[in-house]
Formats: structure tokens, C-alpha cells, sequence
């Protein structure tokens, strides 16, 4: 269900977005449109998870660092349904929240690098918490991947999201899986375009 923040603020980002970053969007329909979903993808820019809410039909409720919450960002990160996470720790209880919504048959929205990638790497390693999380509440997970870069009024932004999958149990191999199916569809991508 969405919280009548997200809803008043969703359809205003949408409508900005599309204006100012005119993304190219595949794979929409992968999205279960009901159920418990996890959204697991590479981390480009801070922009990445706007874009996601500008997207996607339903509400994402993304793990956000706990830095994030203070001042004015508190209330809109409150409002649109983020969960605070200590990057610093394993933050247990992040994953818990996360966890419990996704049993409500909520989508949660996760970056499993961790943080934005500035290396010259294609992805940097995930962490498990997506596949952990898809796992212990049965919930589909949903690979995407975001190319290109944000350029005002250029149609230069692209996000795909692949087939959803199931997790089995082995989380360490399940992960490795994750980040070989972003990696590949980012390298091809990057062949694709570097073909034009």
C-alpha cells in the first residue's frame, strides 16, 4: 500500500524526471504486479533512486544510509517509506525491516554495491542482503540495471529490468548469480552502445 506522501510526491518527480532526463526504460513488465518484490541493480549516481521512483507503478521503499536521515531529508526519506541503514555495522535490524515489509508484499529497492561505484570496475561486489532478504521473505527478485549517464534534456539515461528470479537457499551462490547477471547485461550494454 502507498503512503499518502509517496503518492501525493510520486506522479510530480515522475512528471520532472521524464522532463528534464527523458530516461529509456525496458522491462517494465518484469515487475510483478503484485507480491513481495526485491529491486536490485548497479549504482550509477545519487539520481538513481529517483529514477526508480519515477519508473516504476509501485512504490519502492529503498534501504537509505542513516546519514540521510537528518535535517530536511528526514521527513521526505520518512514520508516516501526509506529504511535507514548503518552502513557502518551489519545492520540487522535494517534487514529486518526490510524483511517484514516485503512479508506485507511490499517492493524494496536496494543498490547491492553498497554505495555509488566510482571505480572503473563494471560493478564492485555485492553484498548479500538482497538475496538474503528475497530469500527469507519468498519474494521475487527483480535484476536492473542502469547505463548511460543523466544529462539535462538528453535522452542519454537508460534502466532495464530483467526477468525476475527465485533464491534458493545457497545465499552465497545465489549472490555471485546476481552479480553475474548484472554484470553481463551492463557489459552488453556497453558492447551494444560502443557499436553504434
Amino acid at each position: 500500500m502507498d503512503t499518502l506522501f509517496y503518492k501525493i510526491v510520486r506522479p510530480l518527480i515522475k512528471g520532472l524526471f521524464y522532463v528534464l532526463f527523458r530516461p529509456t526504460v525496458e522491462g517494465l513488465e518484469n515487475i510483478p504486479k503484485k507480491g513481495p518484490v526485491v529491486l536490485a541493480g548497479n549504482h550509477t549516481k545519487w539520481l538513481d533512486p529517483v529514477m526508480l521512483v519515477a519508473v516504476s507503478k509501485r512504490q519502492i521503499h529503498f534501504l537509505a544510509k542513516i546519514e540521510l536521515f537528518k535535517g530536511i531529508t528526514k521527513p521526505i526519506l520518512k514520508g516516501v517509506g526509506a529504511i535507514p541503514v548503518n552502513r557502518k555495522i551489519h545492520d540487522h535490524s535494517a534487514l529486518e525491516t526490510a524483511t517484514e515489509s516485503l512479508k506485507k508484499n511490499l517492493v524494496i529497492g536496494i543498490f547491492p554495491e553498497g554505495t555509488i561505484n566510482r571505480t572503473k570496475d563494471i560493478i564492485m561486489p555485492f553484498k548479500i542482503g538482497a538475496v538474503k532478504m528475497s530469500y527469507d521473505s519468498n519474494a521475487q527478485l527483480v535484476p536492473f540495471i542502469i547505463t548511460g549517464k543523466y544529462k539535462l534534456l538528453k535522452k542519454t539515461i537508460h534502466i532495464k529490468f530483467l526477468k525476475p528470479q527465485k533464491v534458493s537457499e545457497n545465499l552465497t551462490k545465489e549472490n555471485e548469480k546476481l552479480m553475474k547477471i548484472v554484470s553481463k547485461e551492463l557489459s552488453r550494454e556497453k558492447e551494444k552502445n560502443e557499436n553504434k
